[in-house]
This record gives structure tokens, sequence and C-alpha cells, in this order.
């Protein structure tokens, strides 16, 4: 055999090992070179791992291999999906969180405030309330480590850990101002998913659903009885699912059966694999089917959310009132890949009743993106009224967002109002009741803004400062430079007239970061419900039965 054959046939083994070793891996049958899809694959595996061997081999500095694959396999997954993702052995521990809701930190919302990890949000019953923590208190060492210039991800990874066992912590609170150290236990207590239910009109119930963790449908469907207890003769029913991010999926369909008949088809999962496709109906007798309904939804609405507000309109049960839905209508799985790694991949859509997908076809920097109703394909209710897919649930009401003002946003994200409610609970000497907080004293804030030398720059201040930096040294800036300073004083006396045109608005955040202080998530959400405009729109509707029917048909 002459050297050119030997050589040939050497490269012909190789090609075969590698269609092998591809079908194996990929679970195909293998028939020699008739599968192009095969051949493409072992074709690609053996230039990724060429290209791969000369970096190392040849690239000028000396390369980290992990970091190398690592930076190629996000490439990879980044290409399909925002929730297709490789999961490595250092991240695996954040990932395992347990369906039943529990959490396995301390029990408070963190965030980096002043270069420190901060208490912003506590939860009822947690580990950081037996040990009398509260919002507001810095943590500045774990376990006798340093939290200054940590990234909340960095400070979080020292947080979590094994239910039940201990953690130290260094504690500075700002009012009265102290500093000590408290010892607690992680995790083991269950966040409450339905934080508030109650009336909003003497007639018309209202539940806040904030996640889909375990016992979703059992507590929706209490917090309804407890609604028809205290008013039989209630005319309507508000299920606020904005800003709820979704969770799990049999928690959607116990959801919908609060309202939905037994044995109705709530979602279907359909993939590549045929055999995986799955149907989930209803199994429970229904609390109520007639009572008028409406669901609030918005952009934050996803996954679980959308199955259940989609559900709600593909079957003419209620009225959907708000903005367009997020669009996550997929199905993840986890596959050990080898090494305590992990790919979480997208193996099935969700569908609806009427056949639609509520996922979102286009994508920008991770988020979906809104197409036109022209590009998305028409579907039927039961009532055979039009609905669309690709892309969320488009609600029957739709709303305007309200925005906040530029300076309103200043002030909550330099966190100008909560190192102001700081202050003002630490003066409270008794607990204040819910129905009761209300906030008035707007000079004494403005006053405390002032001593935290709060400012922002308008958009308008912004561009003028880029101005500057292109034509600072041009003879056409020294033209116009008298003009932008008295822009810029101009600018300064409108945004200290903005805080008092704001003022309600600012009122409300206040009254809103206290509420929530004394009575976690429920104070929250009930602070705000009388002057919500999607909330009064629904007890509108659901006040009106000719309205609501002409909705449905």
């Amino acid at each position: 055999m002459n050297s050119y054959n030997k050589e040939h046939t050497e490269k012909m083994k190789k090609h075969i090992y590698i269609v092998l070793g591809s079908a194996i891996l990929f679970g195909m049958s293998f028939i020699p070179f008739q599968n192009d899809k095969l051949f493409e694959i072992s074709k690609n595996i053996e230039i990724f791992v060429n290209v791969y061997k000369e970096l190392n081999a040849n690239y000028v500095d000396d390369l980290d291999p992990g970091k190398l694959m690592r930076t190629g396999i996000d490439a990879m997954v980044k290409s399909l999906d925002p929730y297709t993702n490789f999961i490595s052995e250092s991240q695996i521990e954040s990932y395992r969180i347990s369906d039943d809701g529990t959490y396995n930190g301390i029990g408070a919302q963190m965030k980096s405030i002043d270069n420190y990890l901060t208490i912003i949000e506590t939860f009822e019953n947690s580990s950081v309330i037996e040990a009398g923590l509260q919002a507001g208190d810095q943590i500045i060492e774990i376990n006798g480590l340093s939290t200054k210039g940590k990234t909340k991800e960095e400070a979080d990874a020292l947080l979590r850990g094994v239910n039940g066992t201990s953690i130290n912590l260094k504690i500075s609170r700002p009012y009265p101002s102290k500093t000590f150290d408290v010892s607690l236990e992680r995790g083991g207590f269950i966040a409450s998913n339905v934080p508030y239910s109650g009336f909003v009109s003497d007639d018309v119930g209202y539940i806040s659903l904030t996640t889909f963790t375990a016992n979703a449908g059992k507590n929706v469907a209490k917090a309804f009885k407890d609604l028809k207890k205290e008013n039989p003769s209630m005319t309507g029913v508000i299920l606020d699912l904005r800003n709820n991010g979704g969770g799990l999926l049999r928690e959607a369909v116990n959801v919908s059966n609060v309202f939905i008949p037994k044995n109705e088809k709530i979602v279907s999962t359909k993939g590549k694999v045929i055999e995986r496709d799955q149907s989930y109906d209803t199994k429970n007798e229904p609390i109520d089917l007639d009572l008028p309904m409406a669901v609030l939804i918005n952009k934050k609405s996803a996954s679980a959310s959308e199955i259940v507000s989609g559900v709600i309109q593909d079957l003419d049960r209620g009225i959907l009132i708000g903005q367009r839905s997020y669009g996550k209508g997929l199905v993840q799985n986890q596959k050990e890949v080898g090494y305590n790694s992990r790919v979480k991949v997208t193996t099935s859509k969700y569908y609806i009743p009427s056949g639609r997908c509520i996922q979102s076809v286009e994508y920008a920097n991770g988020e979906p993106v809104d197409i036109s109703d022209d590009e998305r394909s028409t579907f039927k209710t039961k009532n055979g009224r039009p609905v669309l897919d690709g892309g969320g649930v488009t609600p029957d009401v739709k709303m305007e967002v309200v925005l906040l003002d530029p300076i309103v946003k200043a002030l909550l994200d330099e966190n100008v109002i909560f190192k102001y409610v700081n202050k003002y609970v630490s003066n409270q000497k008794d607990t204040l009741d819910l129905k009761e907080i209300a906030f008035t004293d707007f000079q004494d804030f403005k006053g405390f803004a002032n001593s935290e030398n709060f400012d922002f720059n308008l958009e308008l201040e912004n561009s003028l400062e880029k101005l500057k930096d292109i034509e600072g040294e041009s003879t056409y800036y020294s033209m116009i430079e008298s003009q932008i300073g008295n822009i810029k004083t101009a600018l300064k006396s409108k945004k200290d007239e903005s805080l008092d045109k704001n003022k309600d608005q600012i009122l409300l955040e206040i009254e809103k970061e206290i509420a929530g202080r004394y009575y976690f998530k429920k104070g929250e959400v009930f602070s705000t419900l009388d002057r919500d405009p999607e909330v009064n729109k629904a007890i509108d509707l659901l006040s009106n039965n000719s309205t609501y029917n002409q909705l449905l048909k």
C-alpha cells in the first residue's frame, strides 16, 4: 500500500470513528454516509476539535482550556433561545432550588447599597425576622468574611447553604446607628404565593398570586372560598398575575381548575420527540364556574401566568386586563453532561386550549420582541373570539403602562426613598395599622433628599455633556457655550419643580415602602390597590354585566 492510500485509509477510519461516536452520542441509527445530518454533525465536531487543538498548541499566549471551551459552549446555546443554558459545576448549587417553594437562604431580598450587601425586603416567618433583622440592615461580614465591594451574586453565594445550617453575620443598622453580631439558621420556611386577598369594592374580591410554587392552586382556592364566606353576594373576582414570572406547570393547572371544569384540557406540550408529548387536564371539581372574573397581566407575566390567563381567555371564562404578557411558552429539562455539569435545554412548547402557542418568535438581547398582529396566526376561543399566537397573551382590555416620572424613578433607583423609610420607621414606637398607613410630610422628605445630595441627570443633560465631549475644543462649541449654560440653569430649576409636581406619586411610593416594612408583601400589595388604574378598571367591568358579557361574545 503506497503512502497516499495508507494516509487516505487512516483518514477514512478516523472519520468512521467520529461518525460512529456521533451516532452513539445522539442516539441515532448508524447508516454510513447516508444520513446527511449525521455527517454534518460528525464533520463539524471534527472541525471544532481541530480548531481547539490548533489554538491550544499555537496561540501566542497561554490559554485557559475551561474558559475557552465555556466561551464556545455559551455561544452555541445563546444562538438558540434565552432559556437553553450550560450550567457548570461551580453554578450547579444555585440551580438546586426545590420545587416546594422552600428557600435555602436567610429569608430576605438583598441589594448592594453604599458598597455593602443590604437587606431591602424581609420575608414573613423567615430566619431574619426571628433574628430581629429588618430592611435597611447592612451585612458587613458573613462568617467573618467582609462583604465590602462584593457583588450581590458573590455575597448571596456565601449566604446560601443547606437548610438548617447556621450562619454568623455582622450587621450595621443605620437608625439608630449600631453594629452587632447575629447567628441565624438558613431556610426552612415557605414563602407565601398568595400574599393578599380581600375586597377592593363592596362586592368585588381580589386575589394576588405572585408565583406558581407548591400549593398555589390550594391557596387561590382557599382565598376564593374565604372571600365568598365573607360576602356571599360577591359579584366578581380579580386574579392579579402581574409581575408573576411563573413556576410549576402542575400549579398552573391547579389554579386554572379553581375556575375551570373537571376533565378540561388546560395545556399540552409538543416537541421533537413525539413520545414525550403530554397533555394536562383538570383533575378536580371547580370551586366556581359562573362568577364574573378579571385577570390582570402585564409584560412581566410569564410562563405559568400565561397558561392560566390564556386558558381563562380561550375558554371565555373571564376577561383579561392590562398589557400583552411576556411570551414564554417553552419547557426546559436539565441533562447531565459529565463532571457535575448540566445543560438546561428547551425540549418542547406549551399549547393552550385554542391551539395557539404563547412563545415569542423574535428576541433582542435575550428579551422577547413584540411583532405586529399581521405576522401572528389567528385562533378562536370557545365562543369564537379571535386570539393570536406568536408572542404572549394579548388582553381583552388593553391599558397603557403608567410610567414613572424620571425623578421618581431616580429616587427609587438611588435608594433615597428606601433610606428615608429606614429613618422614618425607626422613629415609630408602635406598629401602624395597615388600613391607616398614610404619609403626608412631604417637606421632611424633601429635606432628607437634599441632605443625601440627591441629583439626577435628565436625558437632555446627558446629551449636552456628550456634545461638550465631542465639540469641547472646537470654535463652534465656544459660540454656543453660554447658551448651553443657560439651558443647564433652566434644567436645574425644572428638576427642583419636578419634586413638587410628582408629590402624589412620591408619597404613594413612600407609603408602599412603609407598608412593606410592617406587613411584608401583603402590605405592599394592599397599599396601592385603591389607586391602581387596572384594578379600578376591573371593578368597573365586573360591576357592569352587559359590558362584561359583550367582551366575551
